[in-house]
C-alpha cells in the first residue's frame, strides 16, 4: 500500500506544507501540540480541504487541487479513529458497528458478527457506549472502521487522555489488534514512545512542516535535527564551536568534546539524553592541572556503568557533577546539576549510587552523542 501526501493550507499562526511517500504500513507523525499533526489526517481524511495539494492512496486520487478532484470523506475509504472515539451515544454496539455498511441485511449482520468476534465483544452487543470502559468503546470504534474495510486507517491521538496504566493496555490491543491489517495506518502524537512502540517510518513536523523523516528507530538514534532530538526525548542540549573534525568545545557546558569518529560538519548543537549519562568516580588530578584522569581501579566491578576512554586528552568528555537539586520519583532518581544538565538515573541502578555516594563526573559516551544542526 503506497499514500503520497501532498498538502499545503495556511493556518492562523503558520503554514502547514506537508509532503510525504511511503510505502510503510506503519507511519508515525511526532510533534508538539498545535504543530499541524491532526490537520494533515483530517486533510487525508477529506474532513479539512487544503489550499492546494494533492492526495493518492494505492493510485487513487483523493484530492487534487489543479485537477478539481476532492472526494468526499465517505468515498475515500480511509477510516478515522478520533480522541474520543466518537461513537453514537445513543447506538448499541452493534448497531454503531453497522453504521456505514451497504449491502443487504444478511450480509450487515455477518460482518457485524464477524467484527464482534474479531474485536472481542461478545455480550456487548446491546450495549450503549457510555456503559462501556474506555478499552470497549476503542474496541467498538476500531471494528466500526475495520468493518468497511479501509485502506488507510488515521489514528489521532488515540491515547491522550488516558492514563497511564490505561494507555500503556491500549496501546497493546491496538497494536494486536491491528496485526492482521493489511492496510497502512498513520498514528499522530506528541508521545514520543507511542510511536517508537508503534511506528516503522517517523515523520517529525515541527510548525506545519516536516523537519525529519526516516525509519522510526533510526531517528531517535540518530535525530539529526534538534527539535527532533527534543521531541524525541533529549533534554540536554549545548551550542558548540567546532575545533576540528575530532573536537568541539561545548559552550553552554563549558566541557571540551572529543571523538574517534568524525564529528559532522553540519554540528552546530550537541545533545545527550539524560538516561546515558556514565558516572566516573575517583578521578585523581594531574599535578599543575586541573584536568581528570581515569583512575583504571575506579571503574572495576561497575556492571552498571562502563566508563569508556575519551580518544583524545584527560579531561575530555567530562562534565563536573556541580548538583543543583534532586528529585525522587518511584521509578528514577532524577539529578539536576548548575550547568542546565539533567541526569536521570533508574531504580535499579540507585543502589549503586546509594552504596558509592555521587560520582565525580559525569562521561559522555561517543556512540550516545547527538551531533545535531
Amino acid at each position: 500500500m503506497s499514500i503520497s501526501v501532498d498538502v499545503h493550507r495556511k493556518l492562523e499562526s503558520f503554514q502547514l506544507d506537508i509532503s510525504f511517500r511511503s510505502d510503510s504500513r506503519r507511519i508515525g507523525i511526532l510533534g508538539a501540540s498545535g504543530c499541524g499533526k491532526s490537520m494533515t489526517l483530517k486533510s487525508i481524511a477529506g474532513i479539512e480541504t487544503p489550499d492546494d495539494g494533492r492526495i493518492e492512496i494505492e493510485g487513487r486520487v483523493l484530492f487534487d487541487k489543479a485537477e478539481k478532484v476532492n472526494l468526499k470523506p465517505q468515498k475515500r475509504n480511509v477510516g478515522y479513529l478520533f480522541q474520543n472515539y466518537a461513537l453514537f451515544p445513543t447506538m448499541s454496539v452493534e448497531k454503531n458497528i453497522a453504521a456505514g455498511l451497504r449491502g443487504s441485511r444478511e450480509e450487515k449482520e455477518e460482518k457485524v458478527r464477524q467484527m464482534v468476534e474479531k474485536f472481542r465483544l461478545e455480550g456487548l452487543e446491546k450495549r450503549l457506549p457510555g456503559h462501556l470502559s474506555g478499552g470497549q468503546q476503542q474496541r467498538v470504534a476500531l471494528a466500526r472502521i475495520m468493518a468497511y474495510e479501509p485502506d488507510v486507517i488515521l489514528l489521532d491521538e488515540p491515547f491522550s487522555a488516558l492514563d497511564m496504566y490505561l494507555k500503556d493496555q491500549l496501546q497493546k490491543e491496538l497494536i494486536e489488534m491491528l496485526e492482521d491489517y493489511k492496510g497502512t495506518v498513520i498514528m499522530v502524537s506528541h508521545n514520543r514512545d507511542e510511536v517508537y512502540r508503534f511506528s516503522e517510518e517517523l515523520l517529525v513536523i515541527d510548525q506545519g512542516k516536516i523537519v525529519v523523516s526516516g525509519e522510526t528507530k533510526e531517528i531517535f538514534r540518530n535525530p539529526v535535527i534538534r527539535e527532533a532530538a527534543r521531541l524525541t526525548g533529549c533534554k540536554n542540549f549545548s551550542r558548540v564551536r567546532r575545533i576540528d573534525s575530532h573536537t568541539l568545545e561545548a559552550e553552554d557546558w563549558g566541557i571540551t568534546v572529543c571523538t574517534k569518529a568524525e564529528i559532522p560538519e553540519y554540528t552546530t548543537w550537541i545533545g545527550y539524553r539524560a538516561h546515558d549519562f556514565i558516572p566516573v568516580w575517583n578521578a585523581d588530578r594531574v599535578e599543575g592541572d586541573s584536568a581528570p584522569v581515569w583512575d583504571a581501579d575506579s571503574a572495576k566491578g561497575d556492571s552498571d556503568w562502563e566508563p569508556a576512554r575519551p580518544a583524545c586528552g584527560n579531561g575530555a568528555n567530562l562534565l563536573k557533577l556541580d548538583l543543583e537539586s534532586v528529585a525522587e520519583l518511584p521509578f528514577e532518581r532524577n539529578y539536576y546539576l548548575k550547568q542546565g544538565i539533567c541526569w536521570f538515573v533508574q531504580r535499579e541502578k540507585i543502589g549503586r549510587l546509594e552504596e558509592r555516594g555521587l560520582p565525580d563526573y559525569l562521561e559522555l559516551a561517543e556512540d550516545k552523542m547527538l551531533f545535531l544542526r
